[in-house]
């Protein structure tokens, strides 16, 4: 499934708000913060495939 691309725009107590980079979307999805990698900081660039995360930037 996937690949998607995300970009972290903010955290929220227990999870951060993604929004999509590979579509025209302002929409936010909201994922825990304990199945992101631990690096993540506002601005970080995310690759989601098969539900897992990577950092790509």
């Amino acid at each position: 499934m996937g690949p998607w691309y995300y970009e972290v725009v903010s955290f929220d107590g227990d999870y951060v708000n993604l929004r999509r980079t590979d579509i025209e979307s302002d929409e936010l999805n909201p994922v825990a913060l304990a199945l992101l990698p631990p690096e993540i900081d506002v601005g970080s660039k995310l690759k989601c495939e098969y539900f897992q995360y990577e950092i790509i930037g």
